[in-house]
């Protein structure tokens, strides 16, 4: 099983799902988090049809999910339960997302292959 497909997928499935809930139901946060998954979507079906990547591919990814958990996640507690997921959830969920693609392109220059 190819679990970076399988997170793809389900960021991308979800990011229209909400896209269509923004539309007709006008929600603001909902609608930001819903194009935050669909933007990163692509990394991890592009990570999984790449083959197994290196570990730090894989902690980049890591990270990137992690942010996204937090600044989705976040984000559609204010909009639907009121509340937050945690103090600074949504900004700590941005710093690992910007944490997870640096960490991506520093293995570009760490990269083998040619």
């Amino acid at each position: 099983m190819n679990l970076f497909i399988l997170a793809g997928g389900l960021m991308g499935a979800a990011g229209v799902g909400l896209s269509a809930y923004g539309a007709h139901a006008g929600g603001g946060t909902v609608t930001t988090a819903a194009q935050f998954l669909l933007f990163h979507a692509p990394l991890f079906i592009a990570l999984g049809l790449a083959g197994n990547p290196d570990r730090t591919r894989a902690a980049g990814a890591g990270l990137v999910g992690l942010g996204l958990v937090l600044f989705c996640g976040d984000l559609l507690m204010r909009h639907f339960a009121d509340t937050r997921l945690f103090p600074m959830a949504a900004p700590a969920g941005g710093m690992a997302m910007i944490g997870g693609w640096l960490v991506i392109a520093g293995s570009g220059l760490l990269s083998r292959s040619t």
